[in-house]
């Protein structure tokens, strides 16, 4: 008789067998329901905004809605483990805000956002941002049913972001890169991670932004007015 003992983690009951792995199953559930938002969202564009904690998403948001606002009509699902601050700090001026508490996890699934969908009033809206949790890694892998998926890159964080978190700029239409009015002091060079986050990314499209300054903002704005566009002109095509 063989004297090897099996890990415990491969010790199974008699008659069971081994599943495929689970994270994969829980990807393959919320791909389902990704689609389920996109087909319930077929005439508002959605863009699920990505970065680091602290890369200036919240102050984007602000500073789109005070531009925007007159233009477009705009809601945004705020994702953080704790505290309704984002969502309040969007109400301050004016956008239409509901907090996600995800309860200490990483990222937002799309189910979440389905539920979300039920206690925020999207009646008229064009734009809806979903801001993420602060996270370069596990919010790459969850379709939340957007249009675009958009990622700001601080001054402050360093250049070399792309190649050590390629999923995320893979799997995004856009890199903004974010307090540029901080570039001066910091080394960071917009030109090497542009270069890193397209050979991760070719198709990738690259905005410099400064939220307090408001460099790059008409940039910012005038992309986001020509995907509402598109997005509202492909639903009237398939009506």
């Amino acid at each position: 008789m063989s004297n090897t003992i099996s890990p415990k983690s491969n010790q199974m009951p008699v008659g069971s067998v081994q599943c495929e792995n689970t994270s994969l199953n829980l990807l393959k559930a919320n791909d389902f329901v990704a689609k389920a938002i996109r087909d319930r969202l077929t005439d508002i564009c959605v863009i699920n905004i990505c970065s680091s904690p602290g890369s200036g998403k919240t102050t984007l948001m602000q500073e789109t809605g005070k531009r925007l606002g007159k233009d477009l009509n705009i809601a945004v699902l705020v994702g953080d483990p704790e505290t309704e601050r984002d969502a309040i700090r969007m109400r301050e001026v004016g956008i239409n805000a509901l907090q996600i508490v995800t309860g200490g996890m990483c990222h937002i699934e799309a189910q979440m956002i389905l539920q979300a969908l039920d206690h925020i009033n999207l009646e008229n809206v064009d734009l809806l941002f979903i801001e993420n949790v602060g996270n370069l890694v596990c919010p790459a892998a969850f379709d939340l049913g957007e249009d675009y998926r958009v990622t700001l890159l601080a001054a402050t964080e360093g250049d070399d972001k792309p190649k050590k978190y390629p999923r995320m700029f893979l799997t995004s239409e856009l890199m903004v890169v974010s307090k540029a009015d901080l570039l001066p002091y910091v080394p960071f060079s917009v030109e090497a991670v542009t270069k890193d986050a397209r050979e991760v990314n070719p198709n990738l499209d690259v905005i410099s932004i400064s939220s307090l300054k408001g460099d790059g903002l008409d940039d910012w704005c005038n992309w986001l007015k020509d995907r509402v566009t598109a997005k509202k002109t492909a639903a009237s095509v398939s009506q």
